[in-house]
This record gives structure tokens, sequence and C-alpha cells, in this order.
């Protein structure tokens, strides 16, 4: 999946596809958010604060860590 390099201090780069949002975190950590929409994507990516998105908007979405 590609992703977006993003300004964080939390998150390195996001990504989306087919339903997944894939989140690369600054400690090298991955995770996949499933179930999700590209319009919360563009959300996420225009968010002033990723860690307060993932925190209020994804958690409530299944997640795997992949890496």
């Amino acid at each position: 999946m590609n992703r977006i390099p993003v300004i964080s201090t939390n998150v390195s780069s996001i990504g989306y596809y087919n339903g997944i949002i894939e989140v690369e975190f600054n400690n090298g950590s991955i995770y996949h958010y499933y179930g999700t929409t590209e319009i919360l994507f563009n959300q996420f990516l225009n968010a002033p604060s990723k860690g307060r998105f993932i925190h209020y908007n994804l958690k409530g979405f299944n997640y795997r860590k992949v890496a």
C-alpha cells in the first residue's frame, strides 16, 4: 500500500486502499484499520493532529498490527 508522509509527533505516514487505512508510526510500527472509507482517510489526512484523530475516530474500528 502506498503511504503519504505526514507531519506528526506520532505518525510517520498514512495510506488507504479498499477499506483499509494503514498507519505507520514514528517507531516503525504499522497498523491496519479495517472497514474504513476514503472520506474518513481524507479527513485523517487533513486533520491537524494525527494522534488525536486516531484516538477519536479510528479506535472503534477493527485493527491489527502488521509490522
